[in-house]
């Protein structure tokens, strides 16, 4: 069975766009798309059906086969060629995308909700999967483009296997170069310092020889160094080390931080610890 590119839409024009991401990204991996809108009326006891009175084509459950079918033609309009089905999960969002994320191949949601407190405090969908997710998860912020450079924050050469695997293989499908940007844990950057080993680099050069590499320190907060360095990037790369929401918040994620005010779509890759 192919895995497929699993993208969660809800009302807003911010998924409509990651619906778009996700559509392109699949044609390139060329994987099935998968559209899912998680429906969580029913369990409430919530009325599904039009109002007494209503027209028939009114109602919860009409409005959410509403969100799938705008979902369905926006995917339809990027990439015609792919395989697209959709699914209505009775359950919350971010319990039917992390059952979903066991199969697939990539997590793809909105950013509707990232920037404002409450969404931090209390848990936006795209935080929670950003740590507990079983696969890759992408959040696409505001417009992109398929253009520019795709910027990997590494924070040491023990976790950059998964993220560079992830980053050149994407660079690759779009034709884009890497900038492998670091920024030490106390906000230092040496001038011109290499953020990886020659020996190390050379390894995937050879596996992805039309990919230009760019080497980058950065100073600074890492967070707020890597959005700089990303601001005209095509994607953002960063790793999470930690399994749970809270224990991000808690700690600092510099991923938690990026997700939340990066201009760029962001991929976070768990890295094992």
């Amino acid at each position: 069975m192919t895995s497929p590119v699993v993208v969660g839409v809800d009302d807003s024009e911010e998924s409509l766009r990651a619906v778009e991401w996700a559509a392109g990204e699949a044609e390139r991996r060329r994987r099935p798309l998968q559209i899912l809108h998680a429906f969580i009326w029913p369990l409430l006891g919530v009325p599904l059906g039009p109002a007494p009175g209503a027209p028939p084509e009114g109602g919860l459950r009409h409005a959410a086969e509403r969100v799938l079918a705008t979902a369905l033609d926006r995917a339809r309009a990027v990439a015609p060629g792919i395989e697209v089905t959709t699914s209505l999960p009775e359950t919350e969002p971010a319990t039917a995308l992390l059952h979903d994320s066991h199969q697939a191949e990539l997590l793809v949601v909105g950013s509707r909700g990232l920037g404002e407190i409450g969404g931090l405090l209390l848990g936006s969908v795209g935080a929670r999967l950003a740590t507990e997710a079983a696969c890759p998860v992408v959040v696409v912020r505001g417009p992109f483009t398929p253009h520019g450079p795709v910027v990997v924050g590494i924070a040491g050469h023990d976790e950059s296997e998964a993220l560079l695997s992830f980053a050149f293989a994407y660079a690759t499908r779009t034709a884009n170069t890497v900038t492998l940007a670091h920024v030490g844990a106390d906000g230092s950057a040496g001038p011109g310092r290499a953020v990886l080993p020659e020996h190390f680099l050379d390894r995937w050069q050879e596996r992805y020889p039309a990919v230009a590499v760019v080497q980058e320190s950065l100073a600074g907060h890492p967070g707020k160094a890597l959005m700089r360095a990303s601001s005209e990037a095509s994607l953002l790369v960063v790793g999470s080390h930690h399994r749970h929401e809270l224990s991000a918040l808690v700690h600092g994620s510099v991923s938690q931080a990026v997700l939340h005010h990066a201009t760029c779509p962001v991929a976070i890759i768990q890295v094992q610890q």
